[in-house]
This record gives C-alpha cells, sequence and structure tokens, in this order.
C-alpha cells in the first residue's frame, strides 16, 4: 500500500491495486472563514494550499470514502469537482442521503462486511470529543481495509482515544494506522480529535504497527503542530513508529 497526506485528513490511499480518496477536503487556500470559538479567528480555511493539483489527486480514484460531513472532510469544492458516478462510501443513512442530494448517483453506507473490488472495509466506531462536546460534533466513522496481498490498515477517523479505538486494533491487529492528531479544539469543551498522549496510547496498544499522524496545521482550530508532535515522540523513544507526513509526503508498506 500507499498512503500519500494530502491536507487536514485527506489521504490518498493506493491499496491492493485501487486507489481510495479519503475525506476530500479540496478548496483553495482561504476559502471558509475560521471556525468560530476557537484559536486563529483572523484566519480563513483551509490555512494551507494542496500540496498538488486537485487533477492529480481526483485522476483515476476507484472510490471516495467520507467518515462525516463536516466541511473540512467533504467540502463545497470536493462536491463540484467529483464525477457525480464517482463510488463513495458514507458512514450511515442519514450522509448518505446528504451525499446523494449533492448530485452523486452511486452512494453506499460503509458495513463491518462491505467489499468494493475484492478490499474488505470494515466500519468502525469513533467519538469526536469526550462528554458534552460529542453532542455537538456529531457521529463520525472510521475505516479498516483487508486484503490478502496486504497489510491491515486502520484509518481511524476523527475520534480520540478511547475503547472503541482500543476494540478495532484488538479485533483487526492493523499494521498501519492512521490517525487524526491536531488535537483541534474549540474555546471549551476540550480535544475532539487525538492529541499526543492519544497518540502515545495508540502506540502501546498496537506497538509494532507504524502509525502516521495526520489532520495537522490545515484548519483554524488545530493546538498541536507537528514539530510539538515529533518532540514528544522523541522523549518517548517512538518516532521510528509514528510518522509525522508533511503535505504531499507519501509512505509505502
Amino acid at each position: 500500500m500507499n498512503i500519500q497526506q494530502i491536507r487536514n485528513a485527506t489521504l490518498v490511499v493506493q491499496y491492493a491495486g485501487k486507489k481510495f480518496l479519503i475525506d476530500p477536503f479540496l478548496a483553495e487556500k482561504g476559502s471558509y472563514p475560521p471556525f468560530p470559538n476557537s484559536l486563529r479567528q483572523d484566519q480563513n480555511n483551509p490555512l494551507v494550499s494542496l500540496p498538488s493539483s486537485i487533477d492529480d489527486i481526483i485522476n483515476d480514484v476507484d472510490a471516495v470514502i467520507v467518515t462525516h460531513l463536516q466541511l473540512d472532510h467533504y467540502d463545497d469544492a470536493a462536491k463540484e469537482v467529483l464525477p457525480k458516478d464517482i463510488k463513495i462510501f458514507v458512514q450511515n443513512e442519514e450522509d448518505a442521503n446528504s451525499v446523494k442530494n449533492d448530485g452523486f448517483k452511486n452512494v453506499e453506507v460503509l458495513q463491518e462486511d462491505t467489499v468494493f473490488k475484492d478490499v474488505q472495509l470494515i466500519k468502525t466506531k469513533g467519538e469526536h470529543g469526550r462528554g458534552e462536546i460529542l453532542k455537538l460534533a456529531g457521529l463520525v466513522c472510521g475505516v479498516v481495509f483487508k486484503h490478502d496481498t496486504e497489510k491491515t490498515l486502520y484509518v481511524a477517523g476523527d475520534t480520540v482515544w478511547y475503547e472503541g479505538v482500543q476494540e478495532a486494533i484488538d479485533s483487526h491487529t492493523p499494521e498501519v494506522i492512521v490517525v487524526n492528531a491536531g488535537d483541534n479544539q474549540f474555546l471549551q469543551g476540550g480535544s475532539l480529535v487525538m492529541g499526543k498522549d492519544d497518540v502515545l496510547e495508540v502506540h502501546k496498544a498496537a506497538p509494532s504497527a507504524k502509525i502516521i499522524a495526520s489532520h495537522m496545521e490545515a484548519v483554524n482550530h488545530w493546538t498541536i503542530s507537528r514539530e510539538e508532535l515529533k518532540s514528544f515522540l522523541n522523549e518517548h523513544g517512538i518516532s521510528t513508529s509514528v510518522l509525522v507526513p508533511n503535505d504531499g509526503e507519501s509512505f509505502t508498506f
């Protein structure tokens, strides 16, 4: 497999000969206002440009996976540029109806036994924060990829560390894990996605796995930088296990 960090949670995953686009956030830098009640109210989203052209990113994509419909995972630019007949997987019927209303004709709800062109796709649970903020943050999912010729990949999505992530690791023994690790927050309510301590817990749960830290420095409410995370990983001696890619960087496993 090859995993390319595009921007924020947007990934291009080449897996068993198929090209998957995950959580497409494709607008030009500064297209949207900042998320309210959070840091950097003077900066529009996305904070950074795409590392390559949209045409390169979406060319020959076999399927799109949208873990939830928040703007920084599925935006107006994605709705405009993606072919309306492309295969799109979503987490539930509510999201499926929304995506169909955007004009897409080939939308499917992920299950725990979904198969796409001989790649097994398994929906996993996630919690987009802790406590009261969960009511505002909404439902999310992750996905596990399996194929006889590939290592098992777990894309955790917008979740903090909690027992559901532990269960996914225990159930599927992924050898590669992507976590959203920008510790994004509003001014109240705490972490919406993983911070450095959450990433450490993922490593403890899957010490032999390679972990990729995604969803960093791209939207205004991030609170942990790549450099800060790298320093933390060095302090704990796990910098070879947890990779912190720049936008555009890719890894093959």
